[in-house]
């Protein structure tokens, strides 16, 4: 949870403990809830406790009637079952009947609603940066039956390193639309500013509901005002039912045309004029890094989506899930080498492979030329296998012929991913032995078949 929530001007006595959760501070407080930074002893970490104000949760006449009590119904549902880098963990939620509290993920940092004002405007490369994570993680949260319906920057947390936003959050499913669910459901929920046309007439909902709120984010981000604005909710609700919003170009220097088009397409007020799927969304986002459109200024190495597009292109990464591909983004070591370098030499022990990214390598059995792999091809990977150390020295040279990018593992960076990502793991490493050893039958099959 964000941590730059106002506090009240006169905030209650700080807690001891809410349930098994000790109180270490308060990081918020609203109409109808307060936010704590607590200590799970027992798990040896720090999580957000949201609590209902015991007032609120006492009945119709006080400050929470029966329709906040279905948005914590809604969000404790949720608890363990979603499991994103870019979203909200929710941990716990226990119904207490006076003060009904969730547990959360802690996010330190701010929240996207601080990067609105003028002039606080991040760089433009950051902004798409941020809108394609969002636009992966409001994919997954879609997969999972899910329609967020109040994506706006205050439940957008940041991660911030030397003032620089590194990572995003999804968070506050209290308004989530359950597709799938029987139970009774409340409609007509979110953010004006950032509500799509058909949030606002009770529509049916689908994906393109989020991507108007998140369409208006991003406009609220590079422009730093949202795409409409009016002195009362009804002028409000006109401009977003038909009015265009200002043109980007003319707010800030520097948009270009590719994200212009975009923004406005997502803020297009007939859903079928946005994009047709979420990965169409974020693909786009990632075409603005992959072609250059956006001047890169402070942040010149690859952003995580460049890195998260290629790992879609490569054959090894074929099966593994949007969850997986964002472990190998962070947890990966990202090499460039020059034509020339050798990757492994015969004889040398080792436990680490490749998998090459861009590039290609020549693999050579005592000075004569066995093989060149390209982009999408693992090499070490037999040594890393090995059951046994003496098995694990390198049997050829394996040189770097065209300058290359590789994403490198090591048994120690392979124990930090989740169970699920490593499974996959060893699912890609056994087609890669299986073509290896019907390649190696065909040769000896048919030796003059193979060149």
């Amino acid at each position: 949870m964000p941590a730059d929530a106002a506090s009240p001007p006169a905030a209650a006595p700080l807690p001891r403990a809410i349930g098994k959760y000790r109180v270490l501070s308060r990081l918020g407080d609203g109409a109808t809830s307060e936010v704590f930074l607590a200590r799970d002893e027992f798990l040896g970490r720090e999580v957000a406790v949201k609590r209902v104000h015991p007032a609120a949760a006492l009945g119709p006449e006080a400050s929470l009637p029966q329709l906040q009590a279905r948005f914590f119904a809604a969000e404790a549902a949720l608890v363990g079952k979603l499991h994103h880098p870019n979203v909200v963990q929710l941990l716990d939620a226990v119904p207490d009947p006076v003060a009904p509290y969730l547990v959360m993920e802690y996010v330190p940092g701010t929240t996207l609603r601080h990067f609105c004002r003028p002039d606080r405007l991040l760089p433009l490369e950051q902004i798409v940066e941020i809108g394609f994570k969002c636009a992966m993680a409001l994919g997954y949260v879609y997969r999972q039956g899910l329609i967020h319906r109040d994506v706006k920057p205050a439940n957008v947390l940041a991660l911030l390193r030397h003032d620089e936003v590194v990572d995003v959050k999804i968070s506050d499913f209290g308004s989530v639309l359950q597709l799938e669910s029987d139970r009774t459901q409340v409609f007509r929920v979110g953010s004006l500013t950032y509500m799509s046309p058909e949030q606002l007439d009770g529509s049916a909902l689908d994906a393109r509901a989020d991507m108007y709120s998140l369409g208006a984010v991003l406009y609220h981000l590079i422009a730093g005002r949202p795409p409409f604005e009016a002195p009362t909710q009804a002028a409000l609700m006109a401009q977003i039912y038909t009015a265009a919003p200002p043109a980007l170009a003319g707010l800030r220097e520097g948009v270009p045309p590719a994200l212009e088009a975009l923004v406005h397409d997502a803020l297009a007020k007939r859903a079928e004029a946005r994009p047709a799927t979420w990965d169409a969304f974020a693909q786009r986002l990632a075409d603005l890094v992959a072609q250059r459109l956006i001047p890169l200024g402070r942040l010149q190495g690859p952003l995580d989506s460049e890195r998260f597009s290629l790992l879609r292109t490569l054959e090894f990464f074929g099966e593994f899930d949007d969850v997986a591909l964002w472990e190998v983004v962070h947890r990966a070591r990202w090499q460039r080498f020059d034509s020339g370098h050798a990757l492994y030499r015969k004889g040398e022990h080792g436990t680490s492979f490749h998998i090459l990214a861009q590039g290609e390598v020549e693999v050579l059995r005592d000075g004569q030329l066995t093989a060149r792999l390209g982009a999408g091809t693992s090499v070490g990977e037999m040594a890393y296998l090995a059951p046994s150390p003496e098995l694990r020295t390198y049997s050829t040279d394996v040189v770097v012929a065209q300058p290359c990018v590789t994403v490198s593992f090591t048994p120690e960076t392979l124990q930090q991913l989740s169970a699920s990502t490593r499974q996959q793991f060893d699912t890609a490493f056994i087609r890669v032995l299986v073509r290896r050893l019907h390649a190696a039958h065909e040769a000896l099959a048919h030796p003059r078949r193979i060149v």
